[in-house]
């Protein structure tokens, strides 16, 4: 008896073993094959495996951050470029057969890589080629693929007309699936709230390859997760059908700079109450960056005022000579221009560069990046500023976003949406710190220096829970790893979504109770 259960013992680990090893690209690919054979609908000729000579450049096409782009960066069994809802029925049919978990990537843009990597088997389905824009000017509504960028977004409103535009991201190649899945915002927000506030419908293809196609099929609980609560934990989504905004025939930008020495940390102790209380069609950004100090190798922080004004200059003079007369404004810093060019100012392009690079969705210029946030509810006093932007100093490497609320997000409840950093909060922060340098110590070094700023600055910012943004994920605050348990997925969830985490958790039990849909930061089934 005891010599059977051995032999039963070694017959198991075989099978496992072989069970294991045969879950390979080409096995997968002759799933693809057999899956998409009846009908045949072409999705073996839109699937790249490691043997094929596209795969790495289909692979990395879309993958800006270099952490995520080394040798030992696990790569997926295949690569599916779909190209419409009837392969991405078969590319599911095979995660389900073989049980290989599926990524999903827009643009690419998940600060965390989490569209495209993984420490488990796993295949990405690129919706690269879902990038169709319809643009109603009857309606004032707009289809957009979720595999568009925003910057395709922006060319083809303007494209049509000059009195609409969209409020969403500042970098052109952000996709439009991932961006508005975790909310979306930008220059627009305190005038018209988020991305996912004007969204009024989308599509979704479910673990079984089912296809709603609208609000009403896929039932309104999935459609609110979706508007902020990270669509990949319910789905994919095809794209979604967007309310498009009023903006004026001119709008005003400006750049002001100070260093500390210049009188910076007055002007932002002023910012602080200024940014999120002006009228709403005023956005004023804050940037910390370290430059170098008068004397010979020292390091001093510059404060970087980055403003848009909806309206002509004159407007914008007198509503910054009225409420923020401490940075004094002249007309010689304010540029009027079309909306539509604004996207380029706040993207980094040079005035006068054509709209049509928005239309390119190359990702130039890769870096090494890391992003962590918080939001911020009460002003941080003067001794305080001045502690912060000491240690900026001191820590050297990381830079820092401010990004002011009020007007329309301190309106909108912080249930609407499972976005719910709302009313009760002056500004978001975004914590930055990019390099070109490869290597393992390197990167230590770098993410260290970012986690060092972001536990400096826990006094300051909210707290149970430490609030956080999605949309500038950040491992560091907890992840599920690829079994994600609710009480994990809590440690994370609370910060992202706050009291709506629980909501979210009752959806995807509902919808996804098998968790087929998982990542390492994704929504949890409540068992």
């Amino acid at each position: 008896m005891e010599n059977m259960l051995v032999f039963c013992l070694i017959l198991l680990s075989v099978s496992v073993a072989t069970s294991q090893s045969v879950i390979d690209s080409a096995t997968f690919l002759r799933c693809i094959v057999r899956q998409g054979s009846n009908p045949p609908d072409q999705t073996s000729e839109v699937t790249y495996i490691p043997t094929n000579s596209s795969f790495t450049t289909v692979l990395r096409r879309r993958i800006p951050n270099l952490r995520f782009d080394k040798p030992t960066t696990p790569k997926p069994l295949a690569v599916v470029t779909v190209k419409n809802w009837s392969q991405i029925g078969t590319a599911l049919a095979c995660s389900r057969e073989l049980s290989v978990q599926v990524r999903i990537r827009s643009g690419g843009h998940d600060f965390e890589g989490l569209s495209y990597t993984s420490t488990v088997p796993f295949f990405v389905i690129d919706m690269f080629s879902f990038r169709s824009i319809d643009v109603n000017l009857t309606e004032g509504t707009a289809w957009v693929d979720s595999g568009a960028t925003i910057g395709e977004l922006y060319y083809r409103i303007a494209e049509k007309t000059n009195a609409f535009g969209f409020p969403a991201g500042l970098t052109p190649t952000l996709g439009v699936g991932g961006h508005f899945s975790g909310g979306g915002y930008g220059t627009m927000m305190r005038k018209y709230g988020l991305s996912v506030d004007n969204v009024v419908g989308s599509g979704i293809i479910d673990s079984n390859g089912n296809i709603y196609t609208d609000r009403v099929s896929m039932g309104e609980d999935r459609f609110w997760a979706i508007r902020g609560g990270g669509a990949a934990s319910f789905g994919i989504v095809l794209g979604y059908r967007i309310r498009l905004v009023p903006v004026p025939e001119r709008v005003t930008v400006f750049t002001v700079s100070k260093t500390v020495g210049e009188g910076a940390l007055d002007l932002i102790m002023k910012w602080q109450s200024f940014a999120h209380s002006t009228d709403r069609n005023m956005f004023v950004k804050l940037s910390l960056t370290i430059v170098n100090g008068m004397k010979a190798g020292e390091k001093t922080v510059l404060a970087s005022f980055v403003g848009m004004y909806l309206g002509g200059s004159a407007k914008t003079l007198n509503v910054m000579n009225r409420d923020f007369p401490e940075l004094k404004l002249k007309k010689t810093d304010c540029t009027e221009m079309k909306w539509i060019d604004s996207v380029l100012f706040w993207a980094g392009y040079p005035v006068g560069t054509p709209t049509s690079v928005l239309l390119d969705t190359t990702v130039s210029n890769k870096l090494f990046m890391k992003r962590k946030s918080d939001y911020v509810k009460s002003v941080i006093s003067r001794t305080g500023l001045d502690l912060i932007l000491k240690k900026l100093v001191e820590v050297e490497k990381v830079e820092m976003n401010w990004n002011p609320y009020g007007g329309r997000m301190g309106e909108v409840t912080s249930s609407r949406t499972p976005f719910p950093h709302r009313a009760g909060n002056l500004f978001n922060i975004e914590y930055l710190i990019d390099w070109s340098e490869a290597g393992d110590a390197v990167e230590k070094d770098y993410l260290s220096r970012a986690r060092e700023m972001h536990g400096f600055m826990t006094p300051y910012v909210s707290s149970n829970p430490r609030e956080a943004y999605l949309n500038y994920r950040d491992l560091d605050i907890g992840s599920g790893g690829n079994s994600t348990t609710y009480e994990g997925g809590k440690v994370y969830g609370a910060k992202y979504f706050k009291e709506n985490f629980e909501r979210l958790v009752n959806i995807k039990s509902i919808y996804d109770e098998i968790n087929f849909w998982r990542n390492e930061q994704s929504i949890p089934v409540r068992k």
